[in-house]
């Protein structure tokens, strides 16, 4: 029955009030994604290139975020000339072709269709607006190959359409996740004391993932973690933090709501200086506040009403985004083990992350579970009645 039910919605269904995607073109820097980040609402862009079929054609290249840039600007080959290396083409920053974690779906495919593509790998998919009245959402030029008749679709959103027809899936989600088999092991853990930079690869990871990277002590418990959504919610000066702090201190860093203290400023530099990493120093100190400027008394101080000098550290939007969410990131989001499906989504959707960490009754990490492993469950139920059918 849920299948029948199911096979009328069409992708477009899942589009409705979804904004245009906002772009830049291939052509951009590193520093004009930086530049375009701080100054939109958005998370994410996208990069949109020639179709080589179809010239005509855009297709989505692949998309790029703040912890894409973070990541870029602390990799070994960039670390020691972080500014020099904001001048690098954007394409720096994207998958290869074969690996792109976005992909192109019609708004008349079936929703089923949709999520076999979620579950084959896909991070989010590009839909085409019918509509076709989105405004132009290109930026800084660039060969006008916008992306204004293209909308996002996130795992997200399947799993707020599946729990909006909880009912057809009944009992199944008042199932434990344990019972269901969907808590996989938590593989991508650091302790506190271990270096940031150590956890680079971890991070990079858990991106592409949509997961975290967990903070535990050396029995194992879970203390925290460091989560791309709340790095991607950070400024260029996360990267000089990435480069001189510990995990356990970095979580602090992100946490101080776009304003560290001045002594944490101060040690962040002294590590940095004693580690011989001078671009990262400059990096810290720069303003990169739209307009870009290399000056420390910019203009923006001045309109914000800050004194002139060093400029404060600021995230580019209101505080990190675990304070937004009235969370710290050692306030981690946690299940049991037989906690129920439904309470898992619940929770998750409540606090938006793609996923929920598996902890015992001494708060010892167990596992995660994640939107693909809820999407997995979903998928199998729908597909049991079709075989039969």
């Amino acid at each position: 029955m849920a299948v029948s039910l199911l096979q009328f919605h069409e992708v477009s269904d899942l589009c409705i009030g979804k904004p245009a995607v906002r772009s830049l073109p291939p052509s951009a820097t590193v520093r004009e994604a930086l530049l375009a980040l701080k100054r939109g609402g958005e998370s994410f862009l996208s990069v949109w290139v020639a179709d080589r079929a179809s010239p005509e054609k855009k297709a989505c290249a692949g998309k790029v975020c703040m912890v894409d840039i973070l990541c870029y600007l602390c990799a070994e080959e960039n670390i020691s000339s972080p500014a020099a290396t904001l001048g690098a083409s954007i394409s720096a920053l994207l998958p290869s072709k074969d690996s792109s974690p976005v992909r192109r779906v019609e708004p008349h495919s079936s929703v089923l269709e949709a999520l076999d593509v979620i579950l084959d790998g896909a991070q989010c998919l590009v839909v085409p607006i019918r509509s076709g009245t989105g405004r132009k959402k290109l930026l800084g030029g660039g060969g006008g190959i916008g992306a204004a008749d293209f909308c996002w679709l996130t795992q997200e959103d399947f799993v707020r359409f599946f729990l909006n027809s909880i009912a057809l899936f009944s009992p199944s989600p008042a199932l434990s996740v344990s019972d269901l088999g969907i808590v996989r092991p938590a593989a991508l853990a650091v302790r506190p004391h271990d270096p940031a930079l150590a956890a680079l690869p971890l991070i990079r990871r858990a991106l592409a993932d949509q997961t975290s990277v967990a903070v535990v002590t050396d029995d194992g418990k879970l203390i925290g973690e460091i989560s791309p959504s709340t790095l991607a919610h950070c400024d260029e000066g996360a990267a000089a933090a990435l480069a001189a702090l510990s995990a356990g201190d970095l979580m602090a860093w992100i946490d101080c709501s776009g304003s560290p203290p001045e002594a944490t400023v101060r040690a962040v530099e002294s590590r940095l200086r004693d580690k011989g990493m001078a671009g990262m120093i400059e990096l810290l100190e720069a303003d990169l506040s739209p307009p870009f400027s290399s000056s420390s008394s910019s203009s923006s101080d001045e309109e914000s009403g800050e004194a002139v000098g060093r400029r404060p550290r600021r995230l580019r939007s209101l505080g990190s985004y675990s304070a937004r969410m009235g969370r710290r990131s050692e306030e981690a989001i946690v299940c049991h083990p037989g906690s129920s499906l439904v309470a898992v989504i619940i929770q998750a959707l409540a606090h938006r992350v793609s996923y929920v960490w598996v902890v015992d009754d001494e708060y010892g990490l167990v596992g995660i579970v994640a939107f693909p492993d809820i999407l997995s469950v979903f998928r199998e139920l729908l597909q049991q009645p079709f075989e039969k059918e």
